[in-house]
Formats: C-alpha cells, sequence, structure tokens
C-alpha cells in the first residue's frame, strides 16, 4: 500500500485528506481480490492509468473554483486589483523591452550560419586597435593565412540611381567574390559573384537586395538580367538577396565586385577595406589572432617603409560593438533590473497587506474545514492571475518602448533595426512573471495562513500587526527607496554628463545651417572641368537666395564620416613615439570655413584661384600646428601627403570635432577643390552642400532642390538635415539612455512613495485604536503627526544611505560614461537625497492626515 499511498500525492492535499482513506480501503479490497501476477500487474497498470486523469482533473476542478472565487473577490476590489495589474507591468515590460534590445545587440546569434566563426580581421597601428587594410595588405593576410577557411573584403558605398521615378541615392557595399561565401548565404533568386566577375574586361554585375528588387524593379523575378544604372554606369542583376538579409549594415541594398587593378597594389597605406573571414572547424580565435599577429610582422620586416609599427586584430564579428554602446545597455539592463525590484518589492507589499487584512476571512474558512494548503493555493491563484494580467500588460509595454530603444542598435553590426517578438522573448516574459507571481505571493500567502485559527480570530482588525510582523514590510520599503535613490543618482550623473557633451564646442556654429548631399556620379564627373561647372552653378543659386549668408562644398561634413585619416611626412621631424603622424583631410570650396562658423586664426582661406597650375595650397587647424609646426610660424611651412603634392601652408583655422563630441580628432587639413587632377580621388570630391540662412533653414531645400535638378536633372538629393540634427545625433544614443533611465527613476519614485504610503496607511489603519486611546489621553496632533512621520523619517533615511552607498559604486562603475563628472558629485547626490525625502515625506502626507482625523470614540468600538 505504500506505493498507492505515493500515488495519491498525485492529487491535491484537501482531496487526499477528505477521500484518501476510502480509496486506501477500495484499492485494498480489489488487490485481494486480484489472483496471480498477471492480474496483480494489470490492477497496477490499470489503477496508475486511471489516477492520472483523474488527479488532473480534480486540479483542474479546484483551479476552476478558485478563478471563480478570485475573479468574485478582485471584481468587489477593482481598485487594488488594477493597482498590481500595473505595478506588475511597469516592472515585467521595462524589464522586457531593454532586455530584448540588449540580447538582441550582444547576446543572440547573427542571422548567418555558424555564425561563431565569423571574424573580422583588422590591422592595429599604434592607438588604432581597428585600421582598415589597403588591397595590398588584404591579398598578402588572404594569401599567407591558414587559420580562415575563407576571407573577403569590403566597403561601403553609395551610388546614384536614374530610374522612371526621381533620381535616388542608394547605399551599397563592394565587396570580393568571397564575402558571400564567408557569409554562408544563398541568393533567393540567381547566383552569387564568382572570380570572373571581378576581371577588368567581364560585364559589370551587381546583387541586389529584397527592398531594392521590390521599390526599384517592382518586385518582378524577370528581374534577373535587367540592367539597373548605377552612377550612369550600366549593371546586370545577376542576384536577389532574401528578404531579411542584411550585410554590412542596414543601409545596403546592393553589392557590386571589386575590380582591383595594378595600381591598387602599389601602396601599402592605402587603408579602405575591412576584412570579413571565416574560422576552419577547429580553429580558435586565440589561435588565429597569434597566427596574424605572426603575419603582421613578417609583413612589418619585409615592407619597413610601408608596414612599418602595423599589427593584426582578430575579432568575433558579433563583437563589433564598441565599449560605449555595449556599457550603455549594460547599465540599461541593470535599471530595469532595479526597477524591477522595486516593483516586485511593491507587489511584496501590496498583497502582504492584502494578506494580513484577510487574516479573519481566512480564519474563518480554516474552522469551517479548510485546510492550510487549500487556503495558500487559494493565495497563489490570485498571485499567479495578477501576475499574469500584469505580464501580458508589460509585454504590450515592451513591444510598444522598443521602437524608443533603436538609436541603441549599433549599425555596425548586420541585424535588424527592431529585435523579433519571437519564443526568445515571451518566455523571458514568461519566466519573470511566474517568478513575481509565485516569489512574491508565496511570503504573504505563507504569513496569512500562519498562527491558530484562535489567534487569527482574536487579531481580525485590531491593532498589534506592527513590531516583528511589520519589519518585513519595513525592510522592503527600505529596499525601495535605496533602489530609487541609485536610480536617481545614476540618471542625474549621465544627465549631467550628456548636458556637458551637448555643451563642448564642436568647432563650428551649427544653428542656422542646412545641409544635403550630392554625390556626383563617375565616370559622367571624372573630369574635374563638369564636377567645378556643377559646383560653381549650384552654389551661385543658393547664394542668391533671400536671407542665405553663406554656401560652400566640403568632401564630409564633421560627423557624418570620420575617416579619412591620411599620413603626413614634414620634413626633418622625427615621428614620436606612440603617436601617429596623421590627419584628417577634406577637400572644399572658398567660403566653407564662413558658412560653418569655423574661426580663421591666420593667412587666408581657399580661394579660386588656387588650382593645378598654382601652388599646391592647405589651410590646417590649430591642432596640426601645434603637432607638427610647434615653434614655427605656420604660414609657408611644407608637409605632404602620401597622395598628394608637396602642401604649402596658407592658413590656420580653429579645430573641427570630426570623430564626434566624445572622441579625440586627429588634426584636420582642408585643400582647395580645384587642386586634384582629372580621375583622382573621385570618392573624395565634395559633395556635401552647407547653406547658412538667417532665417528656417529648411525653408529653402524646395529652392536648392530646384537649383540642383537646373544643373544637373539626373543628379539625385539625400541626407537633407539640419546640421544641429547631426551634432544632436552624434549624442542620440547617450540621449536615449538618459530618458529612459530618467523614466525608470522617475517610476521607481513614483513606485517607492506608493510603497511608503501604502506601508504607513496600513500602519494607520492597525493602530486606528491605539491612536484613540492616546488622543483620549490628552495626545497632541504633533504628537500624533510625530509617531507616523517618525515611522516614514526612519525608513527614508535608512533607504536613502542605503541607496547612496549603492550609487556612489555604481557611480565609480559608469566613470567611463560621465564625462568628466565626477562619481561624487555633490550636486547630483544633493539633489537625489532631496529628492527622495520629499518622496518619503510625500508619501507621508495622507496617512498622517487620516491618524490626525481619528475619533476617539469611534476607535474606541472598533472590533
Amino acid at each position: 500500500m505504500r506505493l498507492y499511498r505515493a500515488l495519491l500525492h498525485l492529487f491535491p492535499a484537501s482531496f487526499r485528506i477528505e477521500y484518501g482513506e476510502e480509496m486506501c480501503r477500495i484499492f485494498a479490497r480489489r488487490r485481494e481480490a486480484a489472483s496471480g501476477p498477471l492480474r496483480v500487474t494489470a490492477l497496477w497498470l490499470t489503477t496508475s492509468f486511471e489516477m492520472i486523469p483523474e488527479a488532473l482533473q480534480v486540479h483542474w476542478d479546484i483551479l476552476r473554483q478558485d478563478l471563480r472565487y478570485t475573479a468574485r473577490t478582485l471584481g468587489r476590489s477593482p481598485g487594488f486589483a488594477a493597482t498590481v495589474v500595473v505595478v506588475a507591468a511597469l516592472g515585467i515590460g521595462a524589464s522586457t523591452a531593454v532586455v530584448s534590445i540588449t540580447d538582441h545587440v550582444l547576446v543572440r546569434a547573427l542571422p548567418f550560419p555558424r555564425p561563431e566563426e565569423l571574424v573580422k580581421v583588422w590591422q592595429k597601428r599604434l592607438e588604432y586597435t581597428r585600421f582598415e587594410l589597403s588591397p595590398v595588405a588584404f591579398r598578402d593576410w588572404q594569401r599567407l593565412s591558414t587559420s580562415f577557411s575563407a576571407m573577403g573584403a569590403y566597403t561601403p558605398m553609395a551610388a546614384n540611381m536614374v530610374s522612371s521615378a526621381e533620381p535616388a541615392r542608394v547605399d551599397g557595399t563592394r565587396v570580393t567574390a568571397e564575402i558571400f561565401h564567408v557569409l554562408g548565404v544563398q541568393p533567393l533568386a540567381g547566383r552569387l559573384f564568382t572570380a570572373d566577375d571581378e576581371r577588368e574586361s567581364a560585364s559589370a554585375t551587381l546583387i541586389i537586395s529584397h527592398r531594392l528588387w521590390q521599390t526599384a524593379l517592382g518586385g518582378d523575378r524577370g528581374a534577373l538580367g535587367q540592367k539597373v544604372l548605377l552612377d550612369g554606369e550600366p549593371f546586370v542583376v545577376i542576384g536577389i538577396m532574401p528578404r531579411g538579409f542584411i550585410f554590412p549594415n542596414r543601409d545596403a541594398q546592393f553589392w557590386q565586385p571589386f575590380r582591383f587593378g595594378p595600381r591598387d597594389y602599389q601602396d601599402r597605406n592605402n587603408n579602405y577595406l575591412a576584412a570579413l573571414a571565416r574560422l576552419k572547424p577547429g580553429v580558435s580565435l586565440p589561435a588565429a589572432r597569434t597566427e596574424m599577429l605572426l603575419i603582421a610582422a613578417q609583413l612589418d620586416r619585409q615592407f619597413p617603409n610601408g608596414d612599418e609599427g602595423n599589427s593584426a586584430n582578430v575579432v568575433l564579428l558579433r563583437d563589433e560593438v564598441s565599449a560605449q554602446t555595449r556599457m550603455l545597455l549594460n547599465v540599461l539592463s541593470a535599471a530595469a533590473l532595479c526597477l524591477l525590484l522595486i516593483a516586485c518589492s511593491n507587489l511584496a507589499n501590496l498583497l502582504l497587506a492584502r494578506a494580513l487584512a484577510r487574516r479573519k476571512e481566512w480564519a474563518v474558512r480554516a474552522a469551517l474545514g479548510a485546510g492550510r494548503e487549500r487556503l495558500l493555493r487559494q493565495m497563489l491563484t490570485e498571485s499567479l492571475m495578477l501576475a499574469l494580467l500584469g505580464g501580458a500588460l508589460g509585454v504590450l509595454l515592451a513591444v510598444w518602448a522598443a521602437p524608443l530603444l533603436v538609436r541603441l542598435v549599433p549599425h555596425t553590426l548586420p541585424i535588424a533595426e527592431l529585435p523579433p517578438l519571437d519564443v526568445r522573448l515571451l518566455l523571458f516574459a514568461g519566466s519573470v512573471t511566474l517568478v513575481t507571481g509565485l516569489g512574491f505571493g508565496v511570503l504573504p500567502a505563507l504569513r496569512a495562513c500562519g498562527g491558530t485559527v484562535a489567534t487569527n480570530l482574536h487579531h481580525g482588525d485590531r491593532g498589534g500587526l506592527g513590531g516583528r510582523k511589520q519589519r518585513l514590510r519595513s525592510v522592503l520599503v527600505v529596499a525601495e527607496v535605496a533602489a530609487c535613490m541609485l536610480l536617481l543618482v545614476s540618471s542625474g550623473l549621465l544627465i549631467r554628463a550628456l548636458w556637458r557633451i551637448q555643451e563642448t564646442d564642436p568647432g563650428f556654429r551649427r544653428e542656422g545651417v542646412l545641409t544635403l548631399r550630392t554625390a556626383l556620379p563617375w565616370p559622367k564627373y571624372a573630369r574635374t572641368a563638369p564636377r567645378f561647372q556643377f559646383y560653381n552653378r549650384v552654389l551661385e543659386g543658393a547664394q542668391s537666395l533671400p536671407g542665405v549668408t553663406g554656401a560652400a562644398y566640403i568632401s564630409y561634413l564633421p560627423m557624418t564620416m570620420r575617416g579619412g585619416i591620411w599620413g603626413v611626412k614634414v620634413a626633418g621631424r622625427a615621428p614620436r613615439p606612440n603617436e601617429s603622424e596623421n590627419a584628417s583631410v577634406r577637400f572644399v570650396t572658398p567660403g566653407f570655413f564662413a558658412a560653418l562658423g569655423i574661426p580663421r586664426k591666420q593667412g587666408r582661406d581657399v580661394a579660386e584661384s588656387d588650382t593645378m597650375q598654382s601652388l599646391q595650397i592647405a589651410v590646417v587647424s590649430e591642432s596640426f600646428v601645434r603637432r607638427y609646426f610647434p615653434d614655427k610660424d605656420p604660414l609657408g611651412q611644407v608637409f605632404e601627403f602620401s597622395f598628394l603634392r608637396m602642401r604649402t601652408i596658407a592658413g590656420v583655422v580653429g579645430d573641427v570635432r570630426v570623430r564626434g563630441m566624445e572622441r579625440d580628432s586627429e588634426p584636420q587639413v582642408y585643400i582647395p577643390y580645384r587642386q586634384v587632377q582629372d580621375g583622382w580621388f573621385t570618392f573624395y570630391a565634395p559633395k556635401d552642400l552647407v547653406v547658412r540662412t538667417a532665417g528656417d533653414p529648411m525653408r529653402h531645400a524646395p529652392a536648392l532642390r530646384q537649383i540642383i535638378r537646373s544643373a544637373d536633372p539626373e543628379q539625385p538629393v539625400s541626407d537633407v538635415r539640419l546640421l544641429a540634427d547631426i551634432v544632436d545625433a552624434d549624442t542620440a544614443p547617450r540621449a536615449v539612455q538618459v530618458r529612459v533611465l530618467g523614466a525608470f527613476a522617475a517610476l521607481a519614485f513614483l513606485l517607492a512613495g506608493i510603497g511608503i504610503h501604502g506601508l504607513l496607511s496600513f500602519t494607520v489603519s492597525q493602530r486606528t485604536q491605539e491612536i484613540g486611546v492616546r488622543v483620549a489621553l490628552g495626545a497632541q496632533p504633533r504628537d500624533i503627526l510625530g509617531l507616523v512621520l517618525r515611522e516614514s523619517l526612519v525608513l527614508g533615511a535608512l533607504g536613502v544611505t542605503l541607496g547612496a552607498a549603492l550609487a556612489y559604486a555604481a557611480a565609480r562603475a559608469l566613470v567611463s560614461l560621465l564625462a568628466g563628472i565626477t562619481p561624487s558629485d555633490p550636486l547630483t547626490f544633493s539633489a537625489a537625497i532631496a529628492l527622495a525625502l520629499a518622496m518619503t515625506l510625500a508619501g507621508s502626507l495622507l496617512p498622517a492626515i487620516r491618524a490626525l482625523r481619528v475619533d476617539p470614540s469611534t476607535a474606541m468600538r472598533i472590533e
């Protein structure tokens, strides 16, 4: 019978208590009637198969009873139910939204076969740990390496596409034929590139994205073999990639093959290629990195004038996330966890208060025969039902909030902008919901069902529930205040850091400037004369518009393209150790510095008279002078680049933050747009137009489009935006983090206030008789007020003290994001402490007023 009694544990305890002995007697009679091993075995099998569905049916019947009772109970207190559901939804929704983005960026496997084998291969040059390769370096690394099954190269590009609609600027990528094989992908239709496509004599071929296939070619299956005009050159479409294929970033809509010629292999410093490789089976990342270091060292010895000081770096493609982005996401994840803990503490407080208030109800039910297990089951059903409702609402909030966090998804990863709503996200939300419902429903249930029936009936609604029985709720409130303090300080420090960054001088005046891009196609504009004519017509038209005070062209605006870093040579100057000899280079038209408000310190601007036949000049930044000519008058000094003639400094201007507001920029060099030969630096010709106006810059956008159309009807206009928006976009991920963290801090502030209010309200209601007696014995209002406020201030002070210590430790970990703000910033801590104490007092206000209004005669009659 021991086995049978063990099987009875499939049934609820209340069922076993009521029917267990009778079922044992019935089974014993059937066991005695069974003779022979076969009949005994059949009896056990039959009994086992009968008991499982019967036990499930009993559980289901009890669950239905509990659900009906829960629905009636919560229907009588909709305010409580709504509060619990909303608090749970806020905690679950915030944590789910942030964790989904963090998982999408830092954890989830990339959408390629065996993504753990995909690596990026970079050069290392002094302070640059990830530097692009030159074609000759890529060729050598590809030939000498044995750790990779395949290695390919690529570089982002863009081209003008002319169709029946408006001319458009389309982003794409130039790739070697190996890239798609490295990625392990196949086209939806057509074929991939082969080595034949890279030959100069081959027809120009193109692979397009699913999106471009749909928008430009109407999704026609006959698109294969069609010709598409890119920069005036016909390309034959040979392949269409599947929907959702992203590489190297979300903007790429087409891929065309590289065609390297002898000239591409002449200079080892012509760095513009990104290298992607796939590890061979069994080869580890450290082993591949070691091999590439040896190869780089070998090439450094073989080509001392070209590769001197170079090394190699191999990183997983999955890890192509900046340290700042990783830190931003980790901080938000920690903040979301903190908010979830605050929400759960509030839920535990709410459920505990409700359970203690219903102790007489549970005592009456127990006196009528309900067992402790049955009461616990009923309370857990209520907790889980509330948590499930909160979890469902939280998932909806997470889906709604996810688009607000897309700025945190780096552009360098080949992943979608939004994380998919898949099983992983639902499993996480479900797990949090289950833990919330069970973890914070069990303790209140145990507390409410503890003690004897007589004790619970005796307590009823009386006071006396303070002391030890209030300590748990007090601890929860202290934890809420501490977590709130942590979020307030963290968000305050990051807000101050963002303000400091935004107040940093970018080196130009951002207000009142409209920018747009007119990338000129080749071979149409391979010769310089047509380019100069186009620039002049556009600039003359722009400057004639009313309200326009300046207009000019530049190769790339600051912060839009952070590269263009070229080596600098100064005769007689020995290179400094551990310092790169380079500068950021741009071609500009006359008037650029005035249009952007870049101050001129010495000398002159570039001029229309600066041609190939005149002195080859450059305008340099102050940092260029400090680095290369620290003790000399810079005007008239000479230096040279790898690709250009010797340059003479004709002017000095202020420094510009080319790499962004938070990164140090290389010294800047500006070259006259006319001092370039036909066919040279076609990708680097001026393309970004800046127009400074006296009024609203955007109102000039239609007129500028018309001016460009009249200069070249086939020339598309792209990237129309304000210069101020470009600067703001540089700090957009920080701004998103600060807004989200600020929202978390505000929610934590609100929830902590609710927690204090709930605790004190419950305390006052439970001590009504005591307060009434005190008033009857002559207690003054200030005494009653002090009785209530003293408890709240003690809890608040404990929470603030603990929270301040935690906040300081967290701030020390965030020091890389604080932009010079000290982790112990007095202003931030003072403001956070003041807010936390104000929240404590605000949460105490209504309970204190209620205590002051207690009528002694009424309180003395309370049962």
